[in-house]
């Protein structure tokens, strides 16, 4: 078996513990998992899935990020990452400062046009094209949007607000990217959208997803559709409390709840039929293949791997999809392979995600994971398999 160093998430998790100043059996009462996955996880024979980091860190009281390790410093010093978050970070704090005197605005129409090209770059997993253009195209919008201020120009902050809220988690820069979500409410509200407001919500809540906080995710997507009751039932706002219903079926599946998912499930369908593929609002990728997509996850979250497989093998995605939707795919199809023992096809599912999103699946915890536990599932590594852990970090 391949030798192992300590920079993986099962030993952050028993040093966490040991700071907690728990031993592997009273941690395992707190969380809904057994001692011997728990054992195991710490050891690295194992992986660390998301559903159960997030359970260990709500126990243990601290950030995910705390136990996944992410962001991945030295990955994104290699990719010339970490240098762009900084103008980011800074074009966010401009939000209430008024026109720029000294900067040069371009016509409302063109920055909106820009604003929705960055979120179609984001879609198609170009993340260092989008962290370039970015802090520039926000200090622009937000000098525009203070010297005239108009719905357009505050819907296209916001959407790039959104864009910035997108690279961070991406990255895994969460702390930055719910400072950019509270830039796209300010942003938001100023347009008096209620669907950019509503979807917003999504969006925290799913924060609140990857943390284990799954009353407060599910409390957030109430109120999402709390902010399109009352509006009239146009194709945005249809999209958008599916893509509502699309988020609390993910969160209903980590907290086990089946008929939740089922009954969100079923909603959303119903919003997919009436605005067939809305793809293009809010890039959201709404439309009945991401219904389908949210089905396979809830069965991943719900450790349903044969299940969640059958449904990968029948899935017949649309060359249109967008990039991002299908590393994801690919990656929880992955992570189902692994877990019910199909190590040459998860490897193969991980490779296919790499050529299709290689920034995406770099940055991705589940991808990490998964490699991590075919390396210890190995009796050798397989040329492949050492080339993607080197690859990703491991």
């Amino acid at each position: 078996m391949p030798s192992r160093d300590d920079n993986h998430t099962g030993a952050r998790i028993k040093e966490q513990r040991r700071i907690a100043r728990l031993t592997q059996r009273e941690l395992a009462a707190r969380i809904p998992y057994s001692y011997s996955l728990l054992n195991q996880v710490e050891c690295g024979a194992r992986a660390a899935t998301p559903d159960f980091v997030a359970a260990v860190a709500a126990a243990l009281k601290i950030d995910v990020t705390a136990l996944t390790g992410q962001p991945y410093v030295t990955e994104l010093q290699q990719d010339r990452l970490a240098a762009l978050v900084r103008p980011i970070r800074e074009s966010l704090d401009l939000y209430d400062l008024g026109a720029d005197p000294g900067l040069q605005t371009r016509p409302g129409a063109q920055l909106a046009r820009e604003a929705d090209d960055l979120c179609r770059t984001v879609r198609a997993t170009h993340l260092r094209r989008a962290a370039v253009k970015l802090p520039g195209l926000v200090a622009e919008l937000t000098s525009a949007a203070w010297t005239t201020p108009t719905t357009e120009l505050w819907q296209a902050l916001a959407s790039t607000y959104r864009t910035a809220h997108d690279i961070a988690v991406k990255l895994g820069y969460f702390d930055l990217s719910s400072v950019a979500l509270d830039r796209m409410a300010w942003a938001a509200d100023r347009a008096s959208d209620a669907s950019l407001a509503a979807f917003r919500q999504y969006m925290r809540a799913l924060v609140y997803f990857r943390e284990g906080e799954y009353t407060i995710g599910q409390r957030l997507i109430s109120a999402g559709h709390g902010l399109l009751q009352g509006e009239a039932l146009t194709r945005e706002n249809i999209a958008v409390t599916g893509q509502l219903h699309l988020g609390a079926t993910v969160i209903a599946a980590r907290a086990r709840d089946q008929h939740a998912v089922d009954t969100h499930l079923e909603q959303a369908q119903d919003c997919a039929t009436r605005v067939g593929d809305a793809s293009e609002v809010h890039w959201m990728s709404f439309g009945l293949t991401n219904v389908k997509l949210h089905r396979m996850s809830a069965a991943v979250e719900m450790r349903a791997y044969d299940d969640a497989i059958g449904q990968a093998r029948s899935l017949r995605l649309p060359a249109a999809l967008a990039t991002s939707r299908r590393a994801h795919f690919l990656i929880d199809r992955a992570r189902s392979e692994m877990e019910t023992g199909h190590k040459a096809a998860a490897l193969g599912t991980l490779m296919d995600a790499r050529r299709a999103a290689p920034e995406q699946t770099r940055y991705h915890p589940g991808a990490r994971e998964t490699i991590s536990g075919l390396l210890h599932m190995a009796r050798s590594t397989p040329e492949n398999l050492g080339y993607m852990a080197a690859w990703i970090g491991l």
